[in-house]
């Protein structure tokens, strides 16, 4: 796998199928994916979980300060 690079552009647009996913990284070329309504709420739950622990993990680190 290749190293990651950072994200330059994240676009996503509503079709009639569901959405359209267009991602590019630093000095890449734009990559697009087609997704329907369940894979994006899937997507918003991953982020959400993840955004989340992050919370928790800052509200732990406030206490202990």
């Amino acid at each position: 796998m290749p190293d990651p690079r950072p994200l330059e552009q994240f676009r996503l647009e509503e079709t009639e199928a569901g959405y359209l996913i267009t991602i590019q990284a630093k000095g890449g070329e734009p990559m697009a994916v087609e997704a329907s309504p369940e894979q994006i709420d899937a997507i918003i739950d991953a982020l959400d979980d993840l955004l989340s622990d992050d919370d928790l993990d800052f509200d732990e680190e406030e206490a202990e300060g």
